[in-house]
């Protein structure tokens, strides 16, 4: 219990905060026909988790340092599992997206603390095995979430997505309060309350710009509004951060092209290679008649070659530049949402598998060596906050991926239909549609509009990888960008540099 028992509480927690970023893909057509929601209730369902974990990352890592991190990854459970059980008994779309909200402050609070407890518990050689434990339970949770939603779904239906989570927070929380010790910096940074508020105001303002805009359009004027405040919301960001004595992230990190390249990077890889999974789940189950298993099963194209391709990669590309395995990762996934572009009245879901071979292969790349090229490009002493960046943005891509796409999914629709049908459709609501439009009008329209997200989100990866192979030109110091487990065990042994050079 002592070797074991403090990665097999933090595991327990990293598990079901990762599988409910994806486990609920499957599951959007039913929460639809049995909450009546809508498809920007749907968009919610899944942002309001991811953009609440972005938002927050950064503070409330910060807070812990003061506070205690083992203190605050359980309350961090615990509001997780209040907000499950919330979850699970939403009469409405609104009280399902509020209680999903809350779901992405808890995780947020897990997320943050995770590798700094495991830090605090394990050193040298037992360090290494924890982090890559850690690391192959990360990956399985993204990538079983559409297989375990589909079952339960299928099965007892679509709460139980939620309600598996109560009893693993209640293990969890037993086995870390018994089992992992607290721990803080001595001195501990001064929490950027001002930082954290005035982000969260700008992602969140961005995001629901960006789902507002595939209701009323891009120039009316709410949504206008809404851009507007987002942009002040980052000026603010921006001018708080260069004045604060501990701020949650520099702005002067961005003058570094490697930096920048490999933020732009991050942004990307998770809105091209996972923000239009839902779409394409909605569109497997309502037009192509699959099963929630079934919708699920598709998505293990992408896993598998994931799997495959990071495994094989720590062998093959040892020493090759992080530029090159990130960059060309972006690429391929480029490459296979393209492919998936070939959608139209009459295709079934064997289309997809090239285009998500294609995407699984690029995710294989990209994950191992992101974070160690994150840390290669800022000085040690900003290690941690690199870390911390890093994670942020991968979430927020993920939330503005699947707000834009949406928005694009229905413009295209509307070349065909009328725009509330075309959000009817969107939103899981063919079979009310049918009669009024038939079979093949409603497959050709949301054929379409599938491919013109693929485009979409094929061009944000080609775009992002060319810009990293031209500006991340500086390798990391270090072996970790071809192992998982490597570039996580930098990020702490950096983390933990910083503390220490605070302390």
């Amino acid at each position: 219990m002592r070797t074991w028992g403090p990665l097999t509480a933090v595991c327990l927690g990293t598990f079901m905060l990762l599988l409910d970023v994806t486990i609920a893909i499957v599951a959007l057509p039913d929460m639809a026909r049995a909450l009546d929601a809508s498809l920007s209730d749907l968009q919610w369902v899944m942002d309001g988790y991811a953009l609440a974990l972005a938002a927050l990352l950064l503070g409330v890592g910060a807070a812990a340092d003061v506070l205690g991190r083992r203190r605050v990854h359980v309350a961090g459970v615990v509001v997780f599992a209040v907000a499950s059980l919330l979850c699970g008994l939403a009469t409405g779309p609104g009280m399902l997206v509020a209680a999903r909200g809350l779901q992405g402050i808890g995780a947020a609070a897990m997320f943050a603390t995770t590798l700094p407890l495991l830090g605090s518990v394990y050193q040298g050689r037992r360090r290494s095995v924890a982090l890559g434990v850690w690391g192959a339970v990360s990956g399985a949770a993204a990538a079983v979430g559409p297989i375990v939603g589909g079952l339960l779904t299928d099965g007892p239906g679509w709460r139980w997505i939620f309600y598996v989570n109560l009893p693993v927070s209640v293990a969890a929380v037993w086995l870390t309060l018994r089992v992992v010790p607290e721990s803080r910096s001595a001195r501990g940074r001064r929490i950027d309350w001002a930082g954290t508020v005035t982000f969260v105001a700008f992602a969140g303002a961005l995001t629901y710009g960006a789902v507002r805009a595939g209701s009323h359009g891009w120039g009316e004027t709410g949504t206008l509004v809404w851009f507007a405040g987002a942009a002040l919301a980052l000026v603010c960001f921006l001018v708080v951060e260069r004045r604060v004595a501990d701020p949650l992230l520099d702005p002067r990190l961005f003058l570094r092209p490697a930096f920048s390249g490999v933020m732009a990077g991050a942004l990307a890889f998770n809105a091209a290679a996972f923000g239009a999974m839902a779409y394409t789940s909605i569109w497997l189950q309502t037009l192509l008649g699959m099963s929630a298993v079934r919708g699920g099963a598709v998505f293990l194209w992408l896993s598998l070659a994931s799997f495959v391709v990071a495994a094989a990669g720590g062998r093959l590309l040892h020493g090759v530049p992080a530029r090159l395995t990130i960059g060309g990762g972006l690429l391929l996934i480029g490459a296979g949402q393209y492919c998936m572009a070939v959608l139209d009245a009459g295709s079934t879901a064997s289309a997809l598998i090239p285009g998500l071979v294609l995407v699984g292969a690029g995710t294989g790349l990209v994950s191992p060596g992101i974070a160690g090229a994150a840390l290669a490009a800022v000085p040690p002493e900003r290690a941690g906050m690199a870390g911390g960046a890093l994670n942020t943005f991968r979430q927020l891509g993920y939330a503005l991926g699947i707000a834009l796409f949406g928005t694009v999914l229905t413009s295209r629709m509307q070349d065909t239909l009328p725009a509330d049908a075309a959000h009817a459709l969107a939103g899981g609501g063919a079979g009310a549609l049918r009669d009024v439009f038939g079979e093949g009008v409603l497959r050709a329209a949301f054929a379409g509009g599938l491919d013109a997200v693929a485009v979409v989100a094929g061009s944000t990866a080609a775009v992002a990888g060319v810009l990293v192979l031209a500006l991340v030109r500086r390798p990391p110091v270090t072996k970790s960008t071809v192992t998982p487990a490597g570039s996580r065990a930098l990020t702490q042994e950096a983390t933990e540099e910083t503390a220490a050079r605070r302390e």
